[in-house]
């Protein structure tokens, strides 16, 4: 009887143990991918782990590519857009001289004659001294020495050095620029703490000569668009004459070559004064705001981003970099010397002269 008992049971025994075995090699494949994909997960997360991770790094991640081809295309079209600037500055300049001058120099009274003469070539002298030197001049970066008297607070993740305070890496000038602003395609060069006044300067003169234009050539513009208005209802008119084969009819009279180009030019010279005027005003005044905050463009976003975070704390934000509106013109203009992290002005460079002696003398002419 015990024999029987021993011999069903472990029959039993090995009856569950082939279904374990049967059931283990069932569901092995799915246990194996199970297994490798939470391996693969973990191995992802232990990879991209970082505390300090949070939607904005997300965003600049997912935006890496577009980021680095609009940086190459920016950096391959600078010459092109500098091309392009002084096409259009010479094109406008070339209209003024062959077309309009001489009519000025025909109807107009002598003191506005002398007034234009002056004032126009003064303004195109200064506009394009600020854009020569804000090619020619570097942004200015941070000392390459590994010993150096200069605080650097932090390093930087692409040059793997020592950056100063208000310092900034270029993505397209792939190096740091110190107080940098932007990179500005249309100079091809980043917009920094030694060529940041000739940029403005730039702005500056180049809105007023655009303005200067639009103003003074609203009854030129007025009237060469009456013009060209007044041709094509001519021309319309003379294809219904030919149309209708009415030859003992008089034909409206013909504009000449010289005419019809002498009235489209002057409507191109007041759109693209008045387009210029507007845009690059509008940039000036923002950069007006930031310099009178003592911010840069960059800054303005970091400082807003902590404003935010230190109100949430019920604390004050403060610019440590701004010493009020005048304090802040004075530095920009290069009148009074103020260390900026990595650079300190030992004497007045010959540029912050001739700026300083411009605005005064463009507060006369305003006057």
């Amino acid at each position: 009887m015990r024999t029987r008992r021993w011999i069903f049971s472990a029959i039993m025994r090995l009856l569950l143990r082939c279904l374990r075995i049967g059931q283990r090699h069932r569901f092995w494949p799915t246990q194996k991918v199970r297994q490798l994909w939470l391996y693969g997960r973990l191995c992802l997360r232990s990879l991209l782990y970082n505390s300090f991770t949070d939607s904005d790094t997300a965003l600049d991640a997912l935006f890496e590519p577009v980021y680095w081809l609009v940086d190459h295309i920016t950096r391959w079209f600078g010459v092109v857009f500098v091309a392009l600037v002084i096409i259009l500055t010479s094109s406008v300049v070339c209209i003024v001289y062959v077309c309009l001058l001489p009519l000025i120099l025909r109807t107009y009274p002598l003191p506005w004659v002398f007034w234009h003469f002056i004032y126009g070539h003064w303004n195109l002298v200064m506009i394009v001294f600020h854009y020569y030197m804000a090619i020619t001049t570097q942004p200015g970066y941070p000392p390459q020495q590994s010993k150096s008297d200069i605080a650097a607070v932090s390093i930087c993740k692409k040059c793997i050095a020592p950056k100063p305070a208000r310092t900034h890496h270029c993505s397209i000038c792939n190096r740091c620029v110190l107080k940098m602003d932007h990179h500005c395609p249309w100079l091809n060069n980043c917009v920094g703490h030694f060529n940041h006044r000739y940029f403005f300067s730039f702005c500056l003169f180049m809105t007023m000569g655009c303005i200067y234009s639009s103003v003074s050539g609203w009854d030129m513009f007025w009237e060469a668009y009456a013009a060209i208005e007044k041709m094509k209802l001519l021309a319309k008119e003379r294809l219904q004459v030919t149309a209708n084969q009415t030859y003992g009819q008089t034909p409206p009279p013909t504009f000449s070559f010289h005419e019809r180009a002498f009235h489209k030019s002057v409507v191109y010279a007041w759109v693209l004064c008045s387009s210029v005027a507007l845009a690059l005003g509008a940039l000036m005044i923002w950069h007006t705001v930031l310099i009178t905050r003592g911010e840069t463009s960059i800054e303005r976003h970091i400082n807003r981003k902590e404003k935010k975070r230190l109100q949430k704390k019920g604390k004050v934000f403060r610019n440590p970099y701004s010493y009020g509106p005048l304090g802040n013109w004075k530095v920009f203009l290069g009148v009074e010397r103020k260390r900026y992290g990595a650079v300190e002005r030992k004497n007045l460079e010959v540029g912050s002269y001739i700026t300083l002696v411009v605005f005064l003398a463009a507060s006369f002419f305003w006057a």
